[in-house]
């Protein structure tokens, strides 16, 4: 039986699944259309910047880091380029295999070993790390001819830091160092411009004048686009556009100088700062013992490493703007300014010197030699009476002592232009009370004063303070803000900037009171504690010398009895500043553990001021002698400083021995500096008028203040 189909009905869903069907191709292209639109419009910026990225390679170019040369363009940092072999981790399967391999090719020892796998740690694994640097032509070459069996492992041209003088004035440059997880993390808060140009980067300053001009001597990153292929392959250079050049420093410093004091020290700790009274610019800046930066370039080895930290001298301790002393006698004269400035002391006040102070049941000392006798205030400066100033700082107490000091600079920092520096400690009241927990030690006692008279007590000072603090006196109370940086030079638009010295509010103090002080500080060389040192001098100076305890003696204990420890003997100290009339030159230095400052560190400011103010150097056997603190006057026949090579074994017209200071085997350019001369002026001090503008040493500040039983003087 044949059934019949109802055919409108038929037609009828045939209809309504066209429709349907229509609806849906419809709606899909309307969902590509859409997609479209999204991707053409919505996206175009972010794709194409995703095409062109992996089209083009942009890779940092890393500049030149800016040249450090002295006051007389001796270059002290430079730069040169050698070949590294380096490994890039993410690209290589098996990383030891591939270091045994590659050691068959190239000599690799066990602290490249270890140094690299320090640098993985530190870095990303897709980064490219060096295993070897400074490859020799030789090892290039066979690299080259095997390159094909080292995936991941390729030459590369990097620059490195070079210090051509080596521990010469290590910690006025300081050194630079491959860029930390710290430093990176604090890179963060950078401004993106900041960080931008960083990138490539992987070397900053780490101490001295390399941190804190850091962003001077880096200069501007550069960039090369590339188009790649798919693979990766450069296929041709699109762009680019070159590096600038770090800035040149132009120090204050005459390294020469600088090279004549630390051979001065010996062996011997100690620091010694110069400045120019006139306008605050730091002449020498002297830590002993040094280091020597160029083992920081490319990172230290461990044994490098353990012999510095490890080393009993601390040789990485910045003395001159970390280490804090007490200043012993080298305190008195600026007692005796204060004295003068409130009315507690005249001039002709004449006080009984008996050699001994007894207040509350103690009884205060002095000095082996000294004299007793009636003594004014120009008499207890040149003999360095202990019991005048016993008696002053009793008289004055410890809040009047410190209004009338901070303004010299002590214990507060002087904003010199390096990074790290201390306080020190010149005590009060309200220190105490902030310093000690318990009630019993937050009181100050009237006893505790007595010993700051003379420069001991809680009293603790950097060499850097004190050369500020004679800057000012012997200036009668201008003050400047010390500095190690003159100009920085601009390579590229060979332009110089002068960098402000500034000038800070004057002191008022008195002529008069100063001329007391000033007198009395002279006739210390003419008649007190240093007149064998300065006998014969053609220029007239003014000084005061420094015996100050580096511990202080118990009950019952004579000094005696531990001078056989030679580090708990008595730190040597010195003071001056020259000529007396018109004051070029102020310094401040201490010897550790070297006794009386007349015998150790007094024979070196003279013959600092023979060179600064005569353009004299010492005889060789003057040296010898005064590295053992056996001189006084100088002995021998001087030199003329500009005849006198910049270190032995050097000539005398080659000062810094070849300004690049690039290693023999290094086989590529160096850096040279804009304008080098070749030796230093000895006649430094410039001739311009002013322009306006913790690790610690063997004896480290104390709890409390060592015993007044012995005094210290001369």
């Amino acid at each position: 039986m044949t059934v019949l189909k109802n055919l409108h009905q038929e037609l009828s869903r045939f209809r309504l699944r066209l429709v349907a069907a229509a609806l849906f191709v419809l709606f899909c292209f309307g969902l590509l259309l859409a997609r479209l639109l999204f991707l053409q419009i919505t996206q175009h910026d972010a794709l194409l910047e995703r095409a062109e990225t992996n089209r083009v390679s942009v890779v940092p170019i890393v500049p030149n880091r800016g040249l450090i040369v002295d006051r007389n363009g001796v270059v002290l940092a430079s730069n040169y380029s050698a070949y590294t072999l380096e490994i890039t981790p993410s690209k290589v399967p098996d990383l030891e295999q591939t270091i045994d391999r590659l050691s068959a090719v190239i000599d690799i020892q066990q602290r490249d070993r270890r140094r690299f796998k320090r640098l993985m740690e530190e870095s990303k694994n897709f980064e490219s790390l060096p295993i070897r640097t400074k490859l020799t032509d030789a090892e290039v070459a066979r690299f080259a001819a095997q390159r094909f069996r080292f995936p991941g492992v390729d030459i590369k041209a990097r620059l490195f830091r070079s210090y051509p003088l080596g521990e010469t004035g290590s910690h006025l440059l300081g050194y630079i160092g491959r860029i930390n997880q710290a430093e990176k993390k604090a890179m963060d808060d950078w401004s993106e411009e900041d960080v931008a140009n960083y990138r490539g980067t992987e070397y900053i300053g780490k101490l001295g004048l390399e941190q804190a001009y850091e962003r001077e001597l880096h200069g501007q990153t550069g960039f090369e686009e590339m188009e790649t292929s798919a693979g990766g392959r450069a296929v041709r250079r699109l762009r680019n556009r070159p590096p600038t050049p770090g800035n040149t420093l132009h120090l204050s410093v005459d390294i020469k100088l600088q090279a004549l004091v630390e051979r001065l020290f010996g062996e011997r700790r100690g620091a010694l700062v110069a400045i120019d009274p006139r306008n605050g610019e730091v002449l020498a800046f002297v830590s002993k013992p040094s280091f020597d930066p160029n083992l920081f370039v490319d990172g230290i080895d461990a044994d490098s490493w353990r012999d510095l930290n490890e080393n009993i001298d601390k040789p990485l301790l910045n003395r001159a703007l970390r280490g804090t002393y007490p200043p012993g006698s080298t305190f008195k004269p600026y007692m005796a300014m204060a004295a003068l400035n409130t009315g507690k002391r005249s001039p002709s006040l004449v006080i009984q010197d008996n050699l001994n102070f007894s207040f509350g049941g103690r009884v205060f000392g002095s000095a082996e030699g000294d004299r007793a006798g009636p003594k004014d205030m120009r008499l207890a400066i040149v003999t360095s009476s202990n019991v005048y100033f016993y008696t002053l700082a009793n008289e004055m107490g410890v809040d009047l002592i410190h209004d009338q000091l901070e303004p010299f600079g002590f214990g507060r920092k002087t904003e010199i232009d390096l990074q790290g520096e201390v306080s020190g400690l010149l005590p009060s009241t309200e220190w105490k009370r902030r310093a000690y927990k318990r009630p019993e030690q937050q009181k100050w006692f009237a006893g505790e004063t007595i010993s700051l008279g003379i420069g001991q007590g809680y009293n603790s000072f950097t060499m850097l303070q004190l050369a500020t603090a004679v800057s000012t006196l012997s200036s009668g109370g201008e003050r400047y803000r010390p500095r190690l940086v003159r100009e920085i030079e601009d390579v590229v638009k060979h332009t110089e900037r002068r960098t402000a010295s500034d000038a800070l509010s004057p002191l008022g103090l008195r002529p008069a009171d100063v001329d007391v002080i000033r007198n009395a500080m002279h006739d210390v060389t003419l008649e007190g504690t240093s007149r064998a040192v300065f006998m014969g001098a053609p220029y007239a100076s003014a000084g005061k010398t420094g015996t100050a305890q580096a511990i202080g003696l118990r009950a019952g204990q004579t000094y005696s009895s531990i001078k056989a420890d030679e580090r708990k003997r008595d730190h040597s100290l010195y003071i001056a500043f020259a000529p007396y009339q018109s004051p070029k030159i102020a310094l401040a230095l201490i010897v550790e553990n070297a006794g009386y400052g007349s015998t150790s560190a007094a024979p070196i400011a003279r013959r600092v001021f023979d060179y600064v103010l005569e353009g004299q150097y010492p005889s060789e056997d003057d040296i010898a002698k005064t590295q053992l603190g056996q001189t006084t006057a100088p002995i021998g026949q001087s030199r003329r400083a500009a005849d006198v090579p910049l270190l032995p074994g050097m000539a005398a017209s080659d000062p810094a021995g070849a300004a690049s200071g690039v290693p023999p085997s290094a086989g590529a350019a160096s850096g040279s500096a804009p304008g080098a001369t070749s030796s230093a002026a000895p006649n430094m001090a410039p001739t311009a008028t002013p322009t306006p503008r913790t690790a610690v040493p063997s004896r480290a500040p104390a709890s409390a203040p060592p015993s007044p039983n012995r005094g210290a003087s001369r």
